[in-house]
């Protein structure tokens, strides 16, 4: 199998002095869910960057699907690969819900039919039907994100990348967003988030990959590497309240690699014979 993503000896310099990212090496398969992690400055938004294609490496290279983003058209680079932004507001411009969703496919040299099929899909499935006629900047912040979700969507990426997606909601409104993500993870697409919230590194990742100074400290299980507090306090990382709780509690019979409330739970309840 092909990998998705491939980062080879990447080394990436905005000046003389500013090193941002050094030899980073790391594969990426089709359909993985992939957290980036780590402190301020560590890199994590110019990687993003560089994969996407926004900016191209100082040393080394991005592949994706195979095909060198050195030498990518942006166009070829948009078909295989979305970016969500931290902020929606950055990423809408249309009038409508419905000409933010066509933007994108009006540059794929699809038929007027094929353009309006797509996105009545797109706007049934995230369930815009209501505001499909709003100007985007007027909605909520949860509907903004879902806009901007279905604009990548409707584009068919197998690849999205999702730069701190949830900061600034509340509980339900992030985890809305981030069913979302995991209902498209479900279809096969590769999942890339960076986030500074624990929590949902630790409920949606399979793998994560922590940034340290520029440099890859560590990557694997996201139940070993939250688990592994030498490593996170070392990268001044702190883990979810929960898996902290199961580490301190090991002399009672916990796993200190609980990553949920509800494992937490389970564990209370078969320790006393529930």
């Amino acid at each position: 199998m092909n990998e998705a993503i491939v980062l080879e000896n990447l080394w990436f310099t905005y000046d003389k002095t500013n090193q941002v990212l050094r030899n980073i090496n790391l594969s990426i398969k089709p359909g993985e869910f992939i957290a980036i992690i780590g402190n301020n400055g560590s890199g994590k938004s110019t990687l993003l960057k560089l994969i996407v294609g926004l900016i191209k490496p100082t040393v080394g290279r991005v592949l994706i699907d195979g095909v060198d983003t050195r030498t990518a058209k942006v166009s070829e680079l948009a078909r295989k690969i979305g970016f969500f932004f931290q902020n929606p507001n950055d990423q809408l411009f249309a009038s409508t819900v419905r000409d933010e969703i066509a933007f994108g496919l009006k540059n794929l040299n699809l038929s007027k039919e094929e353009i309006r099929q797509n996105v009545d899909d797109a706007i049934r499935e995230f369930q815009l039907v209501e505001v499909e006629d709003v100007f985007p900047r007027f909605l909520a912040r949860g509907d903004k994100q879902k806009v901007c979700l279905a604009s990548i969507i409707v584009m068919g990426p197998r690849i999205i990348l999702l730069d701190e997606p949830t900061t600034g909601q509340d509980n339900r409104d992030s985890r809305a967003i981030m069913d979302l993500v995991t209902k498209l993870n479900g279809r096969g697409i590769t999942i890339i988030l960076v986030t500074h919230q624990m929590i949902n590194v630790a409920e949606y990742a399979t793998r994560t990959v922590v940034l340290n100074n520029g440099e890859l400290a560590a990557e694997g299980p996201t139940r070993e590497i939250l688990s592994n507090i030498e490593l996170m306090r070392a990268c001044d990382l702190l883990p979810p309240q929960i898996t902290r709780l199961s580490i301190s509690a090991r002399d009672l019979g916990f796993d200190g690699k609980m990553m949920t409330v509800q494992e937490m739970a389970d564990a209370v309840r078969r320790l006393n014979g529930a």
